[in-house]
């Protein structure tokens, strides 16, 4: 006879199932609008089903000029994002981990207030940074992917540092000593064994990271003024937003097939997401 499940665990799952049912409503309404026809789109009775599905909407949206260059700019934004972030963030959580030095304290917490700073009050500041850095290194100016790479990154660093810190402070300090006794050199110990001990916090780095270069469209918006073979994905859905009307039938679609990558890429690193660092400490 299976034991009965307590109270507080049956309400803690209850409020985790309840939350979970919140927070996918509005990815729900988005794929269902996405293969709505316009008649129930606009109605003003809205309903959780249609009844007559249809893919016009992503017709149009796939018969956009250009759209093929728009996604591979997105795949390079991203991509680069992802890699120099996880190099960058592994080594200085390293370095505020492993050693002591002077000023650390004030390179902590200045790290955290990089996140309290709200995005939007920094965008015409980093417009007209990336213009002068433009004059230097063109290819991190206005109108390039480079400048897009560089401001993501360093949106995403801060915080991709602070949550290696715990992962790599997590590894004790046993391991170093044996691999030391073993006649490993430092730089050895860094990249054959602390590194595969940090793989979950570098997945979920790399998440968010991707999500977050992915799905942006403030800065694309910005910095990409006037070349067109620059800009990225979400720039393709902006065609749909006109002053005569918006279709959101082809605005939902294209949303969606936003969130395929995303989707793609969180399934290829969700097993070492939850695979990990006690497994690997006890190897």
């Amino acid at each position: 006879m299976k034991p009965v499940r307590k109270p507080r665990l049956l309400a803690a799952n209850a409020v985790a199932v309840a939350f979970a049912v919140v927070i996918a409503f509005p990815l729900y309404w988005m794929v269902l609008a996405a293969f709505k026809p316009e008649d129930e789109l606009l109605s003003t009775d809205p309903r959780p089903w249609t009844t007559a599905p249809t893919l016009d909407g992503f017709r149009r949206v796939l018969t956009v000029d250009g759209l093929g260059g728009y996604f591979v700019n997105s795949l390079i934004v991203a991509g680069a994002v992802v890699v120099l972030s996880l190099f960058m963030s592994f080594l200085a959580a390293v370095a505020l981990t492993r050693f002591r030095f002077r000023g650390r304290a004030v390179l902590l917490v200045m790290l955290l207030v990089a996140q309290m700073v709200p995005v939007e009050a920094l965008t015409i500041p980093l417009f007209f940074l990336m213009r002068q850095v433009g004059s230097v290194a063109p290819v991190f100016g206005l109108n390039h992917l480079g400048s897009l790479v560089l401001v993501h990154l360093a949106f995403s660093l801060p915080l991709a540092i602070w949550m290696l810190r715990g992962f790599v402070a997590a590894v004790p300090t046993e391991l170093e000593e044996a691999a030391t006794l073993d006649g490993a050199s430092r730089s050895r110990f860094v990249w054959q064994v602390l590194f595969p001990l940090v793989a979950p916090g570098l997945v979920a780095t790399s998440v968010l990271a991707f999500i977050h270069a992915w799905n942006d469209f403030l800065f694309a918006r910005t910095f990409i003024i006037s070349a067109t073979e620059n800009q990225t994905l979400p720039m393709a859905i902006l065609v749909f937003f006109s002053p005569q009307g918006n279709d959101w039938g082809a605005i939902m679609a294209g949303s969606t097939l936003m969130t395929i990558p995303v989707l793609i890429f969180f399934v290829l690193v969700q097993r070492r997401l939850v695979s990990g660092l006690s497994g690997a400490v006890k190897q």
